[in-house]
């Protein structure tokens, strides 16, 4: 069996979301819930793009929402700057994917918050450990299961509303807002499953297979029923070794595989050897967490990153997007969203 193979886990029935536990920190002066009162908004730090508009769809125009993370950066590998301590000194809700994604500024917000502030890892809080996923470029012996929770909607929408409880309990008075703009994103997320799913009827279940640069899709793969048959990078984020690429060759010529997908974030010229000599389209435009276009356009959100890959999979490994090209990806509530998301 090639090491490159992601065996697919028995599915495990899926825990209800707990209630979240309201985590109190030892905190320093900022952040308190008279600072709120005060100036009228929460202030919220979040770490990937994704995270930051899940956010911002559920808090709409009543906080303050700023991303850590630059998009296009390495997330596994982000460090934070001396900057980022007084954001996250002052911030009431500091949300992080966890799962151990983002270890630095996890250590980070534990040293720097004070008083009444909270960090929040929303995977690691939906995901019982029971249903972690492990493959080639998180492998169980390292300790660090897949992270990437969202790229799958179904767990977008745990995320939601785990954000929506922290909100509410922070800041009853807007409750009924926050309460409308949960409805109005689980209602989209859902709709944007019905048409993946729909659209993914165009292929057949022996193509609906994914070799990734970086594996990203264990649990989108596992709840729409398709197959990860590889991932390219290891774990050590290095390029995978001779042997490895020969094998990987063999395996597309034995599949057929149409496509493989690159990453914007990771470029892999051995990635185009691989398809180029195992007879497969090359496709480098899959994002994990960095939105499409730029802030304030269109599909500058995780609707429209999910929509944006999925036409991408789907396309090139032969399908049709019909009921996706038909998906508004607009703005779930009405008003302008504080959410700051660096470049």
């Amino acid at each position: 069996m090639s090491p490159f193979r992601a065996p697919r886990a028995p599915r495990a029935p899926r825990a209800a979301l707990a209630a979240a536990a309201v985590l109190a920190l030892s905190l320093t002066a900022c952040g308190t819930d008279s600072d709120v009162a005060e100036d009228g908004e929460l202030r919220i730090v979040t770490t990937v793009a994704p995270i930051t508009s899940i956010t911002a769809a559920v808090a709409g125009d009543r906080a303050t929402i700023e991303g850590l993370v630059p998009e296009g950066t390495n997330s596994h590998t982000f460090e934070p700057p001396p900057s980022a301590s007084a954001l996250l000194e002052r911030a009431d809700l500091v949300l992080v994917n966890g799962l151990r994604l983002e270890e630095p500024t996890v250590e980070l917000a534990e040293a720097t918050m004070s008083g009444d502030g909270r960090l929040v890892e929303l995977g690691t809080e939906v995901l019982p450990e029971s249903d972690y996923l492990y493959d080639f470029s998180f492998p169980e012996e390292d300790g660090k299961p897949n992270p990437h929770l969202w790229t799958d909607p179904t767990w977008a929408i745990r995320y939601a509303e785990l954000v929506h409880e922290h909100l509410v309990d922070l800041d009853p008075d807007n409750a009924a807002t926050y309460d409308a703009n949960l409805d109005a994103f689980e209602e989209q997320a859902t709709a944007l499953s019905e048409a993946l799913r729909a659209d993914q009827e165009s292929l057949s279940a022996e193509d609906r297979v994914l070799l990734t640069y970086h594996d990203a899709y264990a649990y989108f793969a596992q709840t729409y029923d398709w197959q990860v048959i590889g991932a390219i990078q290891p774990s050590g984020f290095s390029e995978p070794s001779a042997r490895d690429v020969a094998e990987l060759i063999d395996q597309l010529r034995e599949l057929e595989v149409p496509a493989i997908f690159g990453s914007e974030v990771f470029p892999s010229p051995v990635m185009e050897q691989i398809a180029k000599e195992g007879g497969a389209t090359f496709i480098d435009q899959l994002r994990d967490d960095d939105l499409p276009g730029e802030p304030g356009d269109a599909r500058h959100s995780y609707l429209g990153l999910i929509l944006t890959n999925m036409e991408i999979m789907i396309v090139a490994l032969g399908g049709n997007v019909q009921a996706l090209s038909q998906f508004d990806t607009g703005p779930v509530f009405d008003g302008e969203s504080g959410a700051i998301y660096p470049q």
